[in-house]
């Protein structure tokens, strides 16, 4: 297994795609893939393994697995619409599952991102640190929008066990799959 910490702008595949950076331009391993993938507009931890059953557990929505996004967002959150964002938004295809959202400060040691975010000086923006079980295209994105906080940076920081902790964007390391293959 893999954890990569996939930069902006990065396309969360292998093949080439009309030239934009893939995961290919930071990882050297043949033969492992994505469990799990996102969006080029999105950061952080991107889990890889060459384990076709452990990929499917870890990126299976049935498995519920635990994922923490940092979400910088536009305006400033109230209590209503953390709530809302806790007890699922209502999206086209169906409501999101419960999740857990609370307002947290800038993440400590979080990387410059490039090119950085838009800004406006009469408008102020905030992080919240949302916890998901499900992945849905665009998730957090849809969700934050749906209470009136559009998504300005989203940085995915943890999968379940794993986090990208002491990665910079662009690094990688190798962790032994061994203690999660026994529990799911």
């Amino acid at each position: 297994m893999i954890l990569l910490n996939k930069p902006y702008g990065v396309i969360c595949q292998f093949s080439p795609s009309g030239g934009k950076p893939t995961l290919a331009d930071f990882v050297d391993v043949r033969d492992v893939y994505p469990a799990g993938r996102l969006d080029t507009d999105s950061e952080g931890l991107v889990v890889l393994t060459n384990d076709g059953v452990l990929q499917s557990r870890i990126a299976s929505p049935r498995h519920r697995l635990e994922k923490v996004y940092w979400v910088q967002v536009e305006g400033t959150p109230s209590a209503d619409a953390l709530e809302s964002l806790e007890a699922g938004v209502a999206l086209p295809e169906g409501p999101t599952l419960p999740a857990r959202a609370r307002l947290v400060a800038e993440p400590a040691g979080l990387w410059d991102r490039h090119p950085p975010i838009r800004v406006r000086k009469a408008i102020p923006t905030a992080w919240i640190e949302l916890v998901l079980r499900e992945g849905r295209n665009r998730q957090v994105r849809r969700m934050t929008a749906a209470v009136g906080l559009p998504t300005l940076r989203l940085v995915r920081a943890r999968v379940g066990p794993w986090s990208l902790e002491g990665l910079a964007p662009g690094q990688w390391k190798e962790v032994p799959a061994g203690s999660f293959r026994a529990t799911y």
